[in-house]
């Protein structure tokens, strides 16, 4: 018999069908598979980025690990305000109320647009101060600067990206993000390519071939992911509105606002915003932890972190899968199949995050080498990259359960949790350790943390996730008006 497709399984799941425990986890598999590849090639974005900067050297390297922390706060935000929609169009998708789900996606679409927007103007003013702020040498503020204010600028274009990605995947259609994401990557590369470097002319089987070059160095390196990012995210908006089966516009559908239908979309990403506050902020400490320890630190910093994310990447995709099949599963009103759901993937990403840990631990000079040709930097990260290969396991339990409370719209968990964590644990460690171990000190308070953290996440979902889903405080109403 032939095997089902992704689809497939969803539609019987939310059609109320009997899933065997294979079916469940296939269906949970076949809809990370695309996110999983989506998360590893915007990472080796980051590594392309990282290693072509890497050559032109240290204090380039550095000047973009310092706002590194930043822009995720940035692009954190731009999340938070996507989540708020995306999870509503799952539920919505689930309970078959497709013309809901629809009128979601357009009113995410405006307000998030006006997000994108304000956020641009405030990292665009904040770009002049923002690296001495950060505590970094003269030597790389400007060149940190230059590369923050590009990515403020290009803000809405990846405002843009989250809140389509989010629509396509939450209604089912994992595959088309993921795809979209590896293309960016390599488009990325052919910007890169173009704005980093000078012409210059190599020698390739014998033959002499002339390559044309900007010679923008790090101006080059953030105008090539902003434009690999506007590209991606203009085709997405013209499939969600034209070719998504499930969300493309309808002549006879207008934008409306029901009842409380905006209220509960910001009741979902306030406290995912504040969760990427509190962890973004927290990151922007950590580098101010860092930063005094030279530009060598900073750099080893910058670059252990976008290699460890090789390993971490796909336990955010399978948080993706997550968000999609909770929020469906509890659209549909599955309840029992909700919670074993919502287990299983939690624990998948375990697995595959320690295989992750394992292969990081022997692998780490070779991921350093890549990134940098700079003898003293890959020592630093090779060190830090072995400390941290411990807390993978732990780190996806947190990663994947925030997916799961997600999609069940309780995103007031993972800020709660996060706070403690980053705030009272990490941060605090971070310094006192760094006092004595200097860089590795800093990675052993993370790894710490994030054991804390994996911990944390677990009890919660065994108590609480179980607990409101048996109560039915995570079904799902119609909204008034729909």
């Amino acid at each position: 018999m032939a095997r089902k497709s992704e689809k497939s399984l969803l539609s019987r799941m939310i059609d109320g069908d009997q899933l065997s425990f294979s079916q469940q986890l296939v269906m949970i598999i076949q809809l990370s598979i695309p996110a999983i590849l989506a998360q590893i090639s915007n990472i080796i974005m980051q590594y392309i980025d990282a290693s072509m900067v890497g050559r032109l050297g240290a204090s380039d390297s550095a000047s973009i690990g310092l706002v590194s922390s930043t822009t995720w706060l940035f692009g954190g935000l731009c999340t938070a305000a996507a989540t708020g929609f995306t999870v509503k169009i799952a539920h919505r998708c689930g309970a078959k109320e497709l013309s809901s789900a629809r009128n979601i996606m357009k009113l995410g679409l405006v307000c998030t647009a006006i997000f994108g927007v304000i956020l641009l103007i405030l990292g665009a003013s904040l770009s002049p101060i923002l690296p001495r702020l950060l505590g970094g040498e003269e030597s790389i503020r400007q060149g940190a600067s230059q590369y923050f204010l590009i990515f403020a600028l290009s803000l809405p274009f990846y405002q843009l990206n989250c809140l389509c990605a989010g629509a396509l995947q939450c209604s089912g259609n994992m595959k088309l993000p993921g795809l979209l994401e590896v293309i960016m990557c390599v488009l990325d590369v052919v910007f890169n390519a173009l704005l980093i470097f000078p012409t210059a002319t190599h020698t390739v089987f014998g033959m002499e071939i002339t390559l044309p070059g900007a010679g923008l160095g790090i101006v080059g390196a953030a105008l090539g992911t902003a434009l690999s990012e506007a590209v991606i995210a203009l085709f997405m908006l013209w499939y969600l509105f034209f070719r998504s089966k499930t969300l493309k516009l309808r002549k006879d559908e207008k934008l409306s606002c029901p009842k409380g239908e905006l209220r509960s979309s910001l009741k979902i990403a306030l406290p995912v915003a504040a969760e990427q506050a509190v962890t973004c902020t927290a990151y922007i400490m950590f580098t101010r932890i860092v930063a005094p320890l030279g530009t060598a630190a900073v750099a080893a910093n910058s670059f252990s972190i976008t290699a460890e994310s090789l390993c971490y990447m796909p336990g955010y995709g399978i948080g993706a899968a997550a968000v999609t099949i909770i929020g469906q599963a509890l659209g549909a009103k599955r309840i029992a199949l909700t919670k074993h759901l919502g287990r299983m993937t939690v624990w998948l990403g375990v697995i595959v995050m320690t295989l992750g840990g394992v292969l990081m631990y022997f692998a780490a000079p070779a991921m350093l080498g890549v990134l940098t040709p700079d003898p003293e930097i890959r020592a630093m990260g090779v060190t830090v990259l072995r400390i941290e290969a411990f807390a993978e396991p732990m780190y996806a339990a947190s990663i994947v359960a925030t997916g799961v409370f997600r999609g069940a719209g309780d995103t007031g968990v993972p800020t709660a949790i996060n706070f403690i964590s980053m705030w009272l644990v990490r941060i605090p460690l971070a310094y006192v350790l760094s006092l004595s171990f200097g860089l590795s000190g800093v990675w052993i308070a993370m790894a710490c943390e994030l054991c804390l953290r994996g911990l944390l996440f677990i009890i919660l979902f065994e108590t609480r996730f179980r607990k409101r889903a048996d109560s039915g405080r995570y079904l799902i109403n119609s909204p008034k008006g729909s």
